[in-house]
């Protein structure tokens, strides 16, 4: 068994503790556990994805963020082509949500999915399903 150490917001730790105690887990770790057991579950499947997919990627950020609003606008134009649309939400004083709207081979909204994902100040989630095309990605 690996030791590690890990920084965390106070708010997010006792969400967590709240979880942990919830779920009656025996400590935090086997929490963390389970939790990076889902994560890893969750991005194996994304990288098995293939084909065409028509996804909801939504994205929950604090825009007081240095650059944030201007980074998120230039990877979506970057991405344009793959954006059906996108909903902009103000859900407080300090975070908006975009949900956007993705179609096109797996590939690249993968790509797009991670560049958002690596922001920070970024919390997101990417739903997705077939187009019912059957097309490959392409090697």
């Amino acid at each position: 068994m690996m030791i590690i150490g890990m920084s965390l917001p106070k708010h997010l730790l006792k969400e967590f503790d709240e979880v942990v105690k919830e779920h009656r887990y025996q400590s935090r770790s086997k929490g963390i556990q389970d939790a990076l057991k889902d994560y890893i579950v969750r991005y194996q499947w994304m990288n098995e994805m293939n084909g065409e997919r028509v996804g909801i990627l939504t994205v929950i950020y604090g825009h007081h963020y240095t650059d944030i609003t201007e980074d998120l606008t230039n990877i979506q134009h970057d991405y344009r082509k793959y954006i059906n649309a996108v909903i902009h939400v103000h859900i407080s004083k300090k975070y908006c949500l975009d949900v956007i709207i993705v179609k096109g081979n797996v590939k690249s909204i993968r790509e797009l999915t991670e560049k958002i994902m690596r922001l920070k100040g970024v919390e997101q989630r990417l739903t997705s399903a077939r187009t019912g095309e059957t097309t490959e990605v392409e090697s």
